[in-house]
């Protein structure tokens, strides 16, 4: 997949939700849902699990929530999501569930990634939908977020 020309713009906003996240004490992680044919925002979300006591309360989780609600549905087939993680199994599954179309994701997560890293849920050809995927968009700048967010909590004892 070639990367779509306001993939930065996107991950920009997303990277705002991450600081957002920080600000609430919430490992810094921005999502952002696309509708395709009208190039809106629907969703947006930042990590929840801390402040809602959520397991599910993942960015793509609380962005794709939301994008659901604003299309009355919840296939979210004429969608791009961006985030500024390489996703979890649980949002990877979530993903192919809601029928996305496209990810775009900001660093690979060694941890947990289920998209390229540790598994290939959003492209396994044993499952009903597969997404195009591009990963590395702002790598850097999204990798940066997170590394200060676990320094300092290392600092203060935290995490």
């Amino acid at each position: 997949m070639t990367t779509p020309p306001h993939a930065e713009r996107w991950m920009a906003e997303a990277l705002q939700l991450a600081h957002e996240a920080m600000a609430h004490d919430e490992v810094p992680i921005g999502c952002v849902v696309i509708h395709e044919p009208t190039g809106r925002v629907i969703g947006r979300g930042f990590n929840r699990r801390e402040t809602d006591c959520d397991p599910s309360g993942h960015a793509e989780i609380v962005a794709m929530r939301e994008a659901g609600k604003a299309l009355s549905s919840w296939r979210l087939d004429e969608c791009t999501l961006v985030v500024t993680l390489e996703p979890c199994a649980m949002c990877a599954g979530a993903m192919v569930n809601a029928r996305v179309a496209r990810l775009i994701y900001g660093c690979d997560d060694p941890k947990a990634g289920a998209v390229k890293t540790l598994y290939t849920i959003c492209q396994d050809t044993r499952l009903n939908h597969r997404l195009e995927v591009r990963g590395g968009v702002m790598a850097r700048q999204c990798a940066d977020v997170l590394q200060d967010f676990f320094k300092r909590q290392r600092a203060l004892g935290k995490k």
